[in-house]
């Protein structure tokens, strides 16, 4: 089979580009640790009341400005909810589901986690701008998950 000129030069630049792509990639994930996490961190989801620190949800000062949020996802609710910190703060979140996937979405920031049963997700973000932020499920989790959302109260 004869190929014309075009295709080859077209064939050539995309299979260039794949290879650029999977060079950037890898060039990422090994040399940049830019990988997806690898500590796991298991826990019983039919035991997450009985389970430190799960069994007392809630905030906590853990520094000057720094704040851990140990927080329970479960049917259409955030435990604790309505949460409260300073302005400048940097709030450390560590999450589990009681019951199905949920997502955790703080709307006005970057912040965006897929929270799953028998799994504990940690992650930190600064709030330096005063306000309201609303914290919503973002991953259907029933009939009832449009209800599923609090807020973050930054002052």
């Amino acid at each position: 089979m004869k190929m014309h000129l075009d295709e080859k030069i077209w064939l050539t630049l995309s299979f260039g580009m794949i290879m650029i792509f999977m060079l950037i990639t890898g060039y990422q994930a090994f040399a940049l640790e830019m990988g997806p996490p690898s500590n796991n961190e298991l826990i019983d989801p039919q035991k997450v009341d009985q389970t430190a620190p799960f069994d007392k949800p809630g905030i906590t000062k853990v520094g000057e400005n720094e704040y851990e949020v140990v927080m329970t996802l479960q049917a259409f609710s955030f435990n604790p909810g309505n949460i409260k910190v300073p302005a400048g703060s940097t709030v450390h979140f560590t999450l589990t589901s009681k019951d199905v996937v949920h997502g955790f979405e703080v709307a006005g920031t970057n912040l965006n986690a897929m929270v799953m049963p028998g799994h504990i997700q940690k992650i930190t973000q600064k709030f330096n701008k005063a306000g309201t932020y609303l914290v919503l499920c973002n991953e259907y989790c029933g009939a009832g998950h449009q209800m599923m959302s609090t807020t973050i109260t930054v002052k």
